[in-house]
């Protein structure tokens, strides 16, 4: 990139930058966060695990945002600085365009998180990955998005944890679901929530055919105690049994993985990764309440495309994307149109341009 072009493009981006510094307002923000600090030091703050997690979660999204807003005027100033070294030494413009690509991706990343202003779009995540029909190859292609998934977060330093997972007979899973502990985790993951439909040569077909496989992703938020979804006893039906795999003498000897099926929906979760029942049935119900939750806002959000004349975006069940990889190498999302053909790289985690185009249609749809 020529001197010209850098100019072009630090004018492009100055006032994208000086928008979001004022819509973060980390001074307002700092005052707020003294006063979140305040409340930690109160007697018998740590006392209450449960009642001191909102206000730990407050404390990290303020933190997160002063920092971000840091990072926006200081990259901002640091192109400037760079520009002028290179006005002077043409040898300096590689360095100028290093500065120029990491403050556009601060920027991206900063303008995409500004589009999660729903009400729980900061809260941890809950996903779950369900095999369709067709046996060992929805199942192979579940286990395709569990990895594709846990390796997004991974890249993000997302913190993930495994709490039920259904192994299929011959080879891949026919469910699992994994919670996620980040900041806006479910603001960003509910975008990838719908069917996602594999095109492939089948590894487990000897005649070497192509098949079409489907899986199912769910996301829901996990509630915090400023949202109660009451559960009536008459309607929740509660199995308990031996978990599954490995897990030591315990987990395998002793009735501790716990299933419950809420059944007015029909909605089934299960969780198996602790050698407590207990412990178990609070993550299932926990599971419990955050699909319920996104249940009743799916069907809320589909009245109001009703009334508009809209279909809604996402609907439980439709096919939002396809990863297509014969005859041809191709991920599309029906959704946005938004589409690559490096498929691979989509399948190791990269998920961020289809969820960033999501959001912004969303963003766009809303306004």
């Amino acid at each position: 990139m020529d001197f010209e072009s850098l100019v072009r493009a630090k004018n492009e981006l100055k006032p994208r930058v000086e928008q979001l510094f004022r819509h973060l307002d980390p001074d307002r923000k700092a005052l707020e966060l003294e006063q979140v600090e305040e409340r930690t030091l109160a007697p018998g703050f740590w006392d209450d695990p449960e009642g001191a997690r909102p206000i730990l979660k407050q404390r990290g999204v303020l933190t997160d945002e002063i920092a971000l807003a840091k990072k926006l005027k200081n990259g901002l100033e640091d192109l400037e600085t760079a520009l002028e070294l290179a006005k002077e030494d043409d040898s300096m413009l590689a360095e100028a365009e290093g500065v120029e690509g990491s403050l556009r991706q601060i920027t991206e990343d900063a303008e995409l998180r500004m589009m999660l202003s729903g009400e729980l779009d900061q809260n941890n995540a809950i996903v779950s990955i369900s095999a369709g029909a067709g046996g060992t190859e929805s199942q192979d292609w579940a286990a395709m998005l569990l990895r594709m998934y846990l390796r997004f977060c991974e890249a993000r330093g997302w913190k993930t944890e495994i709490i039920d997972q259904q192994d299929g007979e011959e080879a891949g899973i026919k469910g699992a679901t994994f919670t996620v502990e980040a900041p806006f985790a479910y603001g960003y993951l509910r975008a990838e929530a719908g069917v996602h439909r594999l095109v492939r040569i089948s590894p487990y077909d000897s005649a070497k055919r192509r098949h079409t496989s489907f899986a199912a992703v769910y996301v829901s938020p996990e509630l915090d105690d400023t949202i109660d979804v009451e559960i009536p006893d008459k309607d929740l039906k509660i199995d308990v049994f031996r978990a599954s795999g490995a897990g030591g003498q315990h987990v395998n000897r002793t009735e501790s993985a716990v299933r419950f099926t809420h059944l007015p929906t029909g909605i089934v979760v299960s969780c198996q990764n602790e050698r407590s029942q207990i412990k178990n049935r609070a993550t299932a119900m926990k599971v419990l309440k955050g699909r319920l939750y996104e249940l009743e806002l799916k069907k809320f959000e589909d009245k109001v495309a009703a009334a508009s004349g809209d279909k809604a975006d996402v609907a439980w069940g439709s096919q939002i994307r396809s990863y297509v990889l014969q005859p041809y190498q191709m991920v599309k999302d029906h959704r946005t149109s938004h589409e690559t053909s490096q498929t691979q790289k989509v399948l190791d985690g990269d998920l961020d341009g289809f969820i960033r185009a999501q959001l912004l249609a969303k963003t766009l749809k809303a306004e």
